[in-house]
């Protein structure tokens, strides 16, 4: 059984994506060029944002998006503690640092009521992470900021597609961004990322950052990054893309039954007005590593979405969080378990894993 059956998804659209593939190297426009400009008008469609700017990563993305609103040395800049990494360490790359609020348990999101005791005189921007593929509370985000004259990034790296109260994700606030690491709802097959917005200048200022700060060949207004998407990747997306609503619906479908068949449902409840792309299916249990063993042994993968928060990280330890300081992000990271999802696990699957999560889930208690 695959935790992501991507090798099933490349059969299904392998004609195509060989096809568009073939394409770009027989053109050999390999950096930028049509198939990224087609990607880019696609995107910015479908979410409804004015601009898409793609980019090398999702990371990238994050770190363009704090390059592109002048955040760094001496900002602030607040998240939550229950994410991957780079979520953080896009602020601490552009020299920001980073001040953690707690999570929801209902969602595993940011909790928007504990962002505004966080806020201080150098807090320049709020970024919420889109975890699991459900967008956090952005309409009380969105009004913390404007009361704070703060700046909001998405971190929508596991939520492209996701709706909130109408609209698309990558389109909820000031900046928005995405990754298409292969294992995302949309992935390529590499690293890829997106940033989206409606404001022209930051657009304008964004595509010169991910392009060496370059306005004209050779001409450099600013100094940026190499973070260009590459033609391959996007001739990729831009297959996928056309298939994604009807592997979003059978997302959807996959992750009603499995709250069908397992009696504790998944991890996180979606909101009112709001619609997930499931990125990951996780649940909470108890003894969480013994579970996972047990269902290892039985053949079925798992991951951990995440086993340790980023206060805790070694990395982040000069910021002096200790444990106990986000007591819902560490018993998050305690008790996940994401079980294998994509919209070509066949309900055949399905019943094999919750047969297994319930034994597992006896067994471990004993």
């Amino acid at each position: 059984m695959e935790f992501i059956n991507l090798k099933a998804q490349y059969t299904a659209y392998k004609d195509e994506i060989d096809g568009a593939v073939q394409r770009v190297c027989a053109n050999a426009a390999f950096i930028m060029g049509g198939e990224v400009a087609d990607l880019e008008s696609s995107l910015a469609k479908y979410t409804g944002a004015a601009h898409a700017i793609s980019c090398s990563s999702g990371t990238d993305a994050l770190v363009l998006a704090l390059m592109a609103l002048g955040i760094g040395c001496g900002d602030e800049v607040i998240t939550s503690p229950f994410t991957f990494i780079a979520t953080a360490e896009a602020i601490a790359l552009v020299g920001a640092t980073t001040v953690f609020a707690d999570i929801d348990l209902s969602d595993c999101n940011i909790y928007a009521a504990l962002i505004e005791r966080a806020i201080t005189p150098k807090t320049k921007a709020i970024m919420p992470v889109s975890l699991y593929g459900q967008c956090a509370d952005m309409d009380t985000i969105n009004a913390i900021a404007a009361r704070h004259n703060l700046a909001v990034i998405e971190d929508g790296c596991q939520s492209f597609g996701a709706l909130y109260r109408g609209k698309k994700s990558g389109n909820v606030s000031t900046i928005g961004t995405t990754s298409f690491f292969p294992s995302k709802p949309l992935g390529c097959y590499g690293d890829g990322g997106a940033i989206f917005t409606s404001d022209n200048e930051l657009a304008a200022r964004l595509a010169m950052l991910r392009n060496h700060g370059q306005s004209a060949r050779y001409e450099h207004k600013v100094v940026g990054i190499n973070g260009r998407l590459d033609a391959i990747q996007a001739a990729i997306l831009n297959v996928k893309l056309r298939h994604f609503d009807a592997e979003l619906s059978r997302r959807a479908e996959l992750r009603t039954r499995y709250d069908r068949l397992l009696a504790k449902g998944g991890v996180t409840v979606v909101g009112e007005g709001a619609k997930s792309v499931t990125a990951q299916y996780s649940v909470r249990v108890k003894h969480r590593d013994r579970v996972a063993a047990l269902l290892n042994a039985k053949g079925v993968p798992t991951a951990v979405h995440y086993p340790k928060p980023l206060h805790l990280q070694e990395a982040f330890a000069a910021l002096g969080y200790a444990r106990g300081d986000f007591p819902l992000s560490e018993q998050a990271a305690d008790e996940v378990l994401s079980l294998p999802f994509s919209p070509f696990l066949t309900e055949a699957e399905q019943d094999t894993v919750a047969n297994a999560l319930d034994e597992a889930i006896k067994e471990a208690a004993c």
